[in-house]
This record gives structure tokens, sequence and C-alpha cells, in this order.
């Protein structure tokens, strides 16, 4: 195999060609329906890409990658329906898909992921995280698939630098030589802590639970930290400060009877202003039963609307708790804006690119500002390859705890033939448990245990049956 030593120090990386590229979906319906900000999420797609790369040795190998469309996330526009939405996101996975098979020369995963991201960027302008959706997926798959070709794992490629990170495509903050160090020092772990989504209509104790689903899984807070143990919560805000408090007041309730825990609170861009905030924060200080829950947050995570986010310094609410970017962070500038406005935090999501989310993480450890920090978050990541590659890439990164709300909102492998679903059982025993159809992921003691997601691959040690989905029209 043909290797590139033009990206630093004796780190070789080897150049693809990504040949064929396959897009499906499988209609997915929430068991509960999952409120965020102003949208409610009641059923959504998952795209499925399969990937074909080719090495100089003209040997190929087929790879995967897969994620929920989530409609009132990537482009929340009032004016577009969650099916406009949803179209937006299948326009990228064709566009990506189109300027990746354009005839061009080998060149690394890198490289490749970077120049399909810009290029998709370009032709899709105006919204460059619904733009960037595709490339992320394909990206994944091509990793996926290179893994496979060379019977090494996801992690394995990352530490070597086998995904090629260094060259002309490597932005000029970031030095090679200090990029290849922090990649050789990454260390997964073998478990996870799982932050728990509390989504705005969520039942928090049993006595709200109205409509039971009584599918054998938990609803309420109560039942969800008596099921699974968690002791990390994720709250969504929105941005009504009555209501707010009171829900607030409500789930406090429930986690203070744990001994110990801690919570980030989302306002999903809800906050018109950060007048709006500091009343909010200054009604939780001034309420006696919001102490434990006040003294409990980690951070706070992208209040303002993104129209708004990079215009709004965060002034003295910066000097209160850490905050956090997330629909703000649509490009590699994104970061570094909003640190100039007071955030100290950005987030992680395979939606967004893997190699992104490495480049943050290169950025804060080799940064000289303090304090700065990367948060796993979740884009409701569906059991098998979403949220095994998700949950490998936030492993790897050295983060002790990941959103997780997949689980919760959709019961396992939704709309899987039975072999698929036992395929991904036997591969990953420690990540999943059996349920009533198939497979559902593990949290025991707030823990999800993932060693087996160092399988040769992207984080799977099974494929997807794509015969059994629709193809992506």
């Amino acid at each position: 195999m043909t290797m590139d030593r033009s990206i630093g120090g004796s780190v070789t990386a080897p150049r693809i060609r990504i040949i064929e590229i396959d897009a499906f979906e499988r209609d997915i319906s929430m068991r509960l329906p999952f409120r965020f900000g102003a949208a409610t999420l009641e059923k959504a797609p998952q795209a499925f890409l399969r990937v074909r790369v080719e090495d100089e040795e003209g040997r190929t190998a087929l790879g995967a990658a897969a994620e929920m469309m989530v409609p009132k996330w990537f482009d929340k526009n009032p004016a577009l329906t969650p099916a406009q939405n949803v179209d937006q996101l299948r326009t990228s996975i064709r566009t990506a898909a189109a300027a990746s098979l354009e005839p061009s020369a080998p060149t690394t995963l890198f490289g490749a992921a970077r120049l399909n991201e810009m290029e998709t960027v370009r032709r899709l302008p105006g919204n460059p995280l619904a733009a960037s959706f595709g490339p992320s997926l394909i990206a994944r798959a091509a990793l996926d698939a290179y893994c496979r070709l060379a019977g090494i794992s996801f992690f394995e490629a990352v530490r070597s630098n086998l995904i090629g990170i260094g060259g002309p495509m490597l932005p000029d903050d970031i030095d090679v030589d200090a990029a290849l160090a922090v990649l050789a020092d990454l260390r997964p772990a073998g478990s996870i802590l799982a932050r728990h989504t509390i989504g705005l209509v969520d039942p928090i104790s049993e006595g709200d639970v109205v409509h039971p689903v009584d599918d054998g899984l938990p609803e309420s807070l109560e039942a969800v930290i008596a099921r699974y143990g968690n002791r990390w919560f994720k709250i969504k805000l929105s941005g009504a400060l009555d209501a707010d408090i009171d829900r607030l007041t409500r789930i406090a309730a429930v986690l203070d009877r744990l001994s110990d825990y801690r919570v980030t609170v989302d306002g999903n861009e809800q906050f018109a202003a950060p007048e709006q905030l500091a009343a909010l924060l200054a009604q939780i200080e001034a309420t006696p039963r919001l102490a434990r829950l006040r003294a409990a947050i980690a951070f706070v995570e992208q209040p303002f609307s993104r129209a708004i986010t990079m215009d709004t310094p965060l002034g003295d609410l910066a000097a209160q708790l850490p905050f956090l970017i997330d629909e703000s962070d649509d490009g590699d500038g994104a970061f570094a804006a909003a640190r100039r406005l007071g955030y100290t935090g950005v987030s992680s999501k395979t939606c967004k690119g893997i190699y992104r989310s490495l480049m943050k993480a290169i950025r804060i450890r080799t940064g000289t500002v303090p304090g700065l920090f990367l948060s796993g978050e979740d884009l409701t990541c569906q059991a098998g390859l979403a949220v095994q590659q998700d949950l490998a890439l936030v492993s790897l990164l050295g983060l002790s705890h990941v959103e997780r709300n997949g689980h919760h909102y959709v019961a396992g492998m939704q709309g899987a033939p039975q072999a698929e679903k036992a395929r991904f059982a036997a591969a990953h025993p420690d990540l999943y448990e059996q349920g009533g159809d198939g497979p559902l992921l593990s949290i025991r003691d707030g823990r999800i245990a993932i060693a087996s997601l160092g399988a040769v691959g992207y984080a799977s040690g099974a494929l997807p049956d794509f015969e059994a989905m629709t193809p992506m029209s």
C-alpha cells in the first residue's frame, strides 16, 4: 500500500479513492415524544451510507455509517416544514456523494473528507451545518471501509494517524507535530458515563405518566434513574422563566434524592438576549429548592439562536458558569470566535464530522488558553452503527461522559431485521442487552461498557442489512 509521507515526522498514511456510494433510509418512530427548543420530534428517518474505497494497489472494501435526519435542529427556520428539513439533509448527502465520486487523485482519508466538506458547503451555501451532514457520513463510512481493508480498529487508525491529519488541508493554526503527538496520546476507555437527556415534555415523576407506553422501558425520570443508575443529566430549557423554574424545581426534587449528581442545561437557542438568561439564573440562585441543582451545573449549552450568538457577548454571564456552543459551531473558526465572546466549550457530534471533533481536541490540548473543554452531545444516535461510532469517538477524545438519548426515545434497533439485530448483539455483547424485540443499549450504574468498539472497522463488528432498507430517493 502506497503511503503519504508528507504529514510530518515518520507518520505515514494511505491514499485511497472513494469509488462507490449508496444511500438508504429507515423510518424511525419515537416511543416517547422528544421536545427540544421549539420542536417536538415524533418520527424521523435514519440515513445509512454504504461506501466502497480503493487503495493504490486496487484493493477495495466496504464501510458504513448512519445518522438520524432530525428536523428542526440543523435548520430551525419556521418557514420550513419538517419534511423540507429532512430533504435538506438528503440534498447534502446527494451533493457530497456527487463531489466524492468525481474523478480525482487518491488522497488521505483526512484530505478527502476536508475537500468534500469544503466543496459541499460551497455548492450548498447558506447553512454550513446542514451542508456538512452528508460529508460527515461519507467520511465515517470511508474510514470504516479503510479500517476493514487494513484489518485495524478505528482507534489504531487515529492514534497512528493513518487517517492522514496534516498537509495542506490542516488549518494553519494547528501545528502538525503537536497534532501527531496529541493523536498518539489518545487512549479509549473501557466504559463511559451516560448523560441522560430530560426533554421538555418528559415525565419527571411516575405520577406524571398520563398515557403509559407500557413497553417495559422507563418513561419518567424517576424510572430512568431506577433502571439505568444515571448520575449525569442534560436538562432542556424552554426560555420561559416561570415554566423553566417550575420544571427545574420538579426535576431537582427527584435528583436531590441521589447522593451525588451533575447536570448540563441546554437552551437550544431559546433565549432572546443575555438579560433573559440572566433573569433565569438569578431566579435559580434565589430558589432554595434549587440550591443543589445550581451547584451541580457543569455548563450551559447554546442559550441564544445561532442568528445572534456570534454578535452577543456573554459579559457577566461568563463569570457565573461555563458556556458551550453547539448549533453555532458550524465551521473551523466558530469556536475561536465564540471564545472571544466568553464561551469556553464546544460540542463533539459525529453529524458535524469526526475530523472536526479531532481538530477541536487538538486545539484544546495544544492551546495556551486554560479552561477550554469539549463535550459529547447527541442527535438521537440510534442503536447500531450510529451510537457505536459516536461512542468510539468521544471515548478516544478522552471524554468521561456523553449525552445519550436515542435509547430513551427509541427502543433498540427499530426497523432492522432480526438477523441484523442478532449480528450486532453478538458482535458487541458488552454494549447491548436483550430486550423483548432485540438488543437494547445497556446502561448499568450510569455507565456504558464499550470495550468491544475496538473491533476491526470503525467501531462495529457487524454491518447493517442494506437490502432490507429503502434506497434514498
